[in-house]
């Protein structure tokens, strides 16, 4: 990052200081802030050095006007449109707080043209590819001739409780023994955590899920409780902080670990082209919720605040209308 800096009479920003005084004050800044969590103000440190640093970094506040932002957004754009959207909430932040500073007179952010997500349609898993994705697991280095330890059957395990969850995958590792209550029929858990990776710490549970709507308690289906019961079993001598699904030496599993293992297992069962994610069983999940009951349930099995989000990004479309119209356009049938 650029150590030229021109800072105001006050000692604070100018027009004429660097881009890089900017980032570097605005990382200040958000470092003090009690709002976000540890793990977003990482991720705006990474993304400001990785997607806007490269570009804007040779500028001054004065230089940066809407027209640069705006052709370097579309630029952003072309590449992916969750490029663009990253960068652009990046710069907003920044200028905002150069408004503050009274750096700026504007914010060059938002003179610039709106972004369009494009379109897509969730996919959600069918009975037949769960079923493929259950034996793969199942079946993922089972053979006699083994290199290292043998597979101990947790992330065949996570796929249960994934699916019966329909929580981040962040959010299912960090399920401990005192969040389940297995007393109930069916069998509840409490979403109440998820599991951080921050730069120059070790893997840890974070006390919030990503969102405080997330923070929820789920009746499970009986298939994820019975995996959930086994799991108990192996940890019914330890306290309730303890996790449902832990390291070899009790520490926090690291979700990107376990996306790794995951997309092991399905290359090794030639599952390549379906693309499973952790958010196809949540997709999935909402998929089925929303099939036998509603939208609104779906929303909120989610930990959605708004049907909107879950429409559009976690619901598949059914393309067979309701059998029903049959029935209503029958009356319009020629009269004998």
């Amino acid at each position: 990052m650029s150590s030229r800096m021109r800072l105001g009479a006050s000692g604070g920003l100018s027009p004429d200081s660097s881009f890089g005084a900017l980032a570097q004050l605005w990382l200040e800044d958000i470092a003090l802030s009690k709002e976000l969590a540890d793990g977003t103000k990482d991720l705006y440190e990474r993304e400001l050095r990785t997607l806007v640093m490269p570009t804007f970094e040779p500028f001054t506040l004065r230089e940066i006007t809407v027209g640069r932002v705006d052709r370097f957004l579309k630029l952003q754009a072309a590449r992916s449109y969750a490029r663009a959207r990253h960068s652009r909430v990046v710069l907003n932040l920044m200028f905002n707080f150069a408004l503050r500073q009274e750096a700026v007179v504007r914010n060059p952010v938002t003179g610039t043209s709106r972004l369009r997500r494009p379109k897509t349609n969730p996919k959600a898993l069918n009975l037949g590819q769960i079923e493929q994705i259950r034996l793969a697991a199942k079946m993922w280095r089972a053979g006699d001739s083994l290199n290292g330890p043998k597979p101990d059957g947790q992330v065949r395990d996570l796929i249960e409780v994934m699916l019966g969850t329909g929580a981040r995958i962040g959010e299912v590792l960090a399920i401990r023994k005192g969040d389940i209550n297995a007393d109930t029929v069916p069998m509840r858990v409490s979403i109440a955590g998820t599991i951080v990776v921050l730069k120059g710490r070790p893997v840890h549970r974070q006390d919030r899920p990503k969102t405080d709507s997330s923070n929820r308690t789920i009746a499970v289906p009986e298939f994820s409780a019975e995996v959930i019961r086994r799991r108990l079993e192996l940890i019914s001598d330890q306290d309730d902080e303890h996790l449902l699904f832990f390291s070899r030496n009790h520490t926090p599993l690291a979700p990107f670990n376990v996306r790794r293992t995951l997309r092991e297992i399905f290359k090794a069962a030639g599952l390549e082209e379906m693309k499973i994610t952790p958010h196809s069983f949540r997709r999935t999940g909402a998929t089925a919720i929303t099939r036998g009951a509603d939208l609104e349930t779906a929303a909120e099995f989610l930990g959605h605040t708004s049907t909107t989000i879950t429409r559009e990004h976690y619901v598949e479309v059914e393309q067979i209308v309701n059998v029903a119209s049959a029935t209503i356009l029958q009356t319009l049938a020629p009269i004998e």
